[in-house]
C-alpha cells in the first residue's frame, strides 16, 4: 500500500486526509475486496495514532467500501451488482439536473475549462494514461456542477459513484472505452454550448438535450456490471458478486 506519511499535512485534519488515502486504495484496487484493513498497521505507517485512521474506516464503512464485523475484523467489501445499479441511477439522475442547470450559466470561460479538459483526456487516452483519463472524466463532470452552481451535487455523486469507480478501474484498458468517453464528453460540450439542455423537467429541447447525452454517458460507466465473473477474468480476483 502507499502509504507515505510525508503526504500528510500535520497542520489539516488527519482524518479527513486518511480517509481519502484508504478510499482511493480502495477504488483503484490497491486494497482488494475481501481484504483486512488493519487500522493498527495504517496508523503505524502513516506516523499518526489510531484514532483518525478508526474515524477514517468508519466514514468509508458508511459508504459501502468496508465491512466491519463484530469479533471478527474490517474488511473490504466485495463490488455487487447492486451496488452498481443504485450507483447508476444516483449518478444519472444527478448530473441530468446538473447538466440542465449548466446550460442556463454557460460562458465562454466553462466553455475554455472543459475544452482544456477535453483536450488533456485526449492526450491521457492517446498515452494510454487510462487512470489519469478516468480522474479528468470526473473532473469534466465536476466542473459543470461548479458551472451550475451547485457543487455539491458534484460531492453526492463522488460518495455515490465509488463502487461505479471500482468497476471502471476493473474495466480499463479496454479497447475503445477511452475514445467512446471522450465522444460522449463532445456531444455534451456541443450541447451546453448550443443551449439545447432541457430547461426544465417537463419541457421538450431542441436537438440534442440532456435528456440524450447524458444518460447514454451515465450507461456506459457502468458497463462492467453487466460482465459475468467468466467473461471478466479480473471479476473474481476482485471480488464480483451478483447481489
Amino acid at each position: 500500500m502507499d502509504l507515505d506519511p510525508s503526504t500528510l499535512n500535520r497542520a489539516l485534519p488527519l482524518r479527513d486526509q486518511i480517509y481519502h488515502k484508504i478510499r482511493n486504495l480502495i477504488v483503484v484496487g490497491q486494497l482488494k475486496p475481501g481484504e483486512v484493513i488493519n487500522e493498527v498497521a495504517i496508523a503505524e505507517a502513516l506516523g499518526v495514532s489510531r484514532t483518525p485512521v478508526r474515524e477514517a474506516v468508519k466514514r468509508i464503512s458508511d459508504e459501502g467500501l468496508v465491512k466491519i464485523l463484530a469479533q471478527t475484523g474490517t474488511y473490504v467489501a466485495p463490488i455487487s451488482r447492486a451496488d452498481l445499479e443504485e450507483a447508476y441511477v444516483i449518478r444519472r439522475a444527478l448530473e441530468m439536473e446538473s447538466a440542465r442547470r449548466a446550460a442556463a450559466k454557460f460562458t465562454a470561460a466553462a466553455s475554455e475549462l472543459l475544452e482544456d479538459n477535453m483536450a488533456a483526456h485526449r492526450l491521457a487516452i492517446s498515452r494510454g494514461r487510462y487512470a489519469t483519463a478516468i480522474q479528468l472524466d470526473d473532473v469534466f463532470h465536476r466542473t459543470i456542477a461548479e458551472i451550475c452552481g451547485l457543487p455539491m451535487i458534484w460531492r453526492a455523486v463522488d460518495i455515490s459513484k465509488a463502487q461505479m469507480d471500482r468497476g471502471r478501474y476493473l474495466a480499463i484498458p479496454r479497447p475503445g472505452y477511452g475514445e467512446q468517453t471522450i465522444e460522449q464528453h463532445e456531444a455534451i460540450f456541443d450541447a451546453l454550448c448550443g443551449k439545447r439542455l432541457v430547461t426544465d423537467m417537463g419541457g421538450k429541447g431542441h436537438g440534442t438535450s440532456s435528456r440524450d447525452v447524458v444518460p447514454q454517458h451515465a450507461r456506459s460507466r457502468r458497463r462492467p456490471s453487466r460482465l459475468k465473473p467468466r467473461e471478466q477474468p479480473a471479476c473474481k480476483e476482485w471480488g464480483f458478486v451478483s447481489a
